[in-house]
């Protein structure tokens, strides 16, 4: 019988439906994906060895859960697409504020009606989308938000006594029935209202001010938390954190290749600007270099963390920082330069907390380092080391460079010029004759010339040449007349006192 056509009780029972608990129906349909070796939540990448079987064996386990972690961790993306493990549809009772299956009513409403109308009881149905419900935990949540209350005006409005169970406001949870019900940051929802959770996770009923009421609620909780909260802003108070089944811990990507993957699934590229910007694979990387080194830096809070969110951000900058220079110069197209990962310093300044240290360089600081380690790091994973290539026998591969900034030649990028102006600029610089093409094959002229700047960029990182920002651009000359100026403007300024 198709669905659209069962439109009571009687039908419904024709129809060979049979109640299940959420929980179960979960179970099945997870057991039925994983027979079939179907990926479940395919747009969570860098889990699948760790979080997704530990959430498998949970769900398999019919447990609440909880996933702790820190920020940008895809926790709640998780809960998120759990959805898709519910039935398509499910019936419940028209009209019914508590999602009361049709066979197994909780509420006093569908139960009175299914008694008055037997099999002609109307039925509806609710699509899986429909079944998840979300509540950020902030400290001015009350029980009466969660669990509800009793209300006075509904009462005179109906007649009706207190001892009355129509008077009864149900609250998020109650509506929640046969949902999936997601707390987000618990630790920061008051310890009176995570104990009002204790019946409803254990026995999974529910007490509004003494009243005498059972609603055995079929709900599945997800909970999720920051474990350094516990201590910053709030705990879990111990009893509900012994009735939640299973505690799984997230974490962040642990490949630069996996972080990859991630920020380019999520960053919202518009199409044009993808058409019309080449990002060279080095780009990406070092992006995500920048939120590694974050996630190890002395001068950022380790225990806050560093959002995935910060190389999502970055990535949409880096493409507007092209944009703009194609805007102002006229082209039709151009490529991204290392040179433009300082246009997405603001997407990192507002996505990480600093330590006082940190707070003492100032973040734009903090940010230029970030970006310098990242620089570095990928340039020494990829080139030879410029201070072992020095003191090696053989011919140092940057000798060229280096000593062509000693002869005092000066080397300016400026972030708006066009990128004939930019090849132009480069061309003035002697590198070594196929030197990139040594570690890279088959590059094309931009990549060539995106290489070619990032070795000026690595050997500035390792101290062999200077790097000295400009307003429009960045300016590379020799390191050691770059220190002899530096202390005789030291001289001349303490000269002047």
């Amino acid at each position: 019988m198709n669905r659209s056509e069962i439109k009571n009780t009687g039908l419904l029972k024709k129809s060979g439906y049979s109640y299940r608990s959420i929980r179960d129906e979960i179970r099945s349909n997870l057991i039925h994906a994983l027979s079939e070796n179907k990926n479940v939540f395919p747009e969570i990448i860098g889990f699948e060895e760790t979080v997704i079987p530990q959430l498998h064996t949970a769900l398999l386990s019919k447990h609440n859960i909880i996933f702790l972690g820190l920020r940008g961790q895809a926790k709640t993306r998780i809960a998120r697409l759990m959805t898709r493990l519910l039935d398509e549809y499910v019936p419940v009772v028209e009209g019914t504020e508590l999602n009361d299956d049709p066979l197994n009513p909780v509420s006093g409403y569908a139960k009175d009606r299914i008694a008055s109308l037997g099999d002609e009881t109307p039925v509806e149905w609710i699509h899986r989308n429909e079944r998840y419900v979300e509540k950020l935990a902030t400290p001015d949540v009350t029980v009466a938000d969660l669990i509800g209350d009793i209300d006075p005006i509904k009462a005179a409005a109906m007649k009706l006594t207190y001892a009355d169970e129509r008077v009864i406001h149900y609250g998020l949870v109650p509506r929640s029935n046969r949902h999936i019900f997601v707390i987000n940051e618990l630790p920061d929802l008051q310890p009176r209202i995570q104990v009002a959770l204790f019946n409803i996770l254990q026995e999974g009923d529910i007490q509004i001010r003494g009243f005498k009421l059972r609603l055995p609620l079929d709900i599945l909780f997800i909970f999720t938390a920051n474990p350094e909260d516990y201590t910053n802003r709030g705990s879990i108070v111990t009893p509900l954190k012994d009735r939640i089944g299973s505690q799984i811990l997230t974490h962040y990507p642990r490949s630069v290749e996996i972080s990859s993957a991630i920020t380019r699934q999520e960053a919202h590229i518009p199409d044009e600007q993808k058409k019309n910007i080449m990002v060279d694979e080095l780009m990406f990387r070092l992006i995500e270099r920048v939120a590694m080194e974050a996630r190890k830096s002395e001068y950022v809070d380790q225990k806050s963390g560093v959002s995935a969110r910060l190389t999502i951000s970055a990535l949409e900058a880096l493409y507007s920082v092209c944009e703009q220079r194609m805007i102002k110069s006229g082209s039709k197209k151009t490529s991204a330069r290392i040179s433009d990962l300082y246009g997405i310093i603001p997407s990192i300044t507002g996505k990480v907390e600093l330590v006082y240290e940190g707070e003492v360089e100032g973040i734009s600081v903090v940010a230029n380092t970030l970006i310098g380690k990242a620089i570095r790091s990928e340039f020494e994973s990829v080139y030879p080391d410029p201070e072992k290539a020095k003191k090696a026998k053989q011919l140092n591969p940057y000798s060229n460079i280096i000593e062509w900034f000693a002869l005092g030649n000066e080397l300016d990028l400026l972030h708006h010029i066009a990128d004939h102006e930019f090849e132009h600029a480069l061309s003035s610089c002697p590198f070594p004759s196929d030197f990139v093409k040594k570690y890279f094959k088959g590059l094309d002229r931009p990549q060539q010339l995106l290489q070619k700047e990032f070795i000026l960029h690595g050997l500035a990182e390792c101290s062999q040449i200077s790097k000295k920002p400009l307003e429009s651009g960045v300016r590379f000359r020799d390191l050691m007349s770059t220190m002899l100026n530096f202390s005789k403007e030291s001289e001349d300024f303490s000269g002047d006192e």
